[in-house]
């Protein structure tokens, strides 16, 4: 156990070591900085967009529910008659008027 705890700190302050030399290099970069804040800013819109694809789920399960107890209700029942539509009213013809 004691010696897997060394390796993790031995991988972690070389991850440490690599990440502070790549931002060393970023910096250095001419436009390494607009890079870096571009970079930066899509991480964060990802994961915004992470969060609301997430909240999408449970709408979607909310959703499918619905359509099945739809499918079920519509198999169930007979299909409804509908009343026979009304024709109009024969028009009447006018008697011309006399003058």
């Amino acid at each position: 156990m004691a010696q897997r705890k060394q390796q993790k700190d031995v991988f972690q302050r070389l991850a440490d070591t690599g990440e502070e030399a790549l931002h060393k290099l970023i910096a250095e970069l001419p436009g390494g900085t607009k890079v870096a804040g571009a970079a930066n800013s899509l991480i964060g819109r990802v994961d915004e967009l992470t969060k609301r694809v997430r909240s999408l789920d449970p709408l979607e399960r909310r959703v499918a529910d619905l359509e099945r107890r739809l499918d079920a209700l519509s198999k169930s029942s007979p299909p409804a008659r509908r009343a026979p539509a009304r024709k109009p009213a024969a028009a009447r013809p006018r008697k011309p008027a006399s003058g």
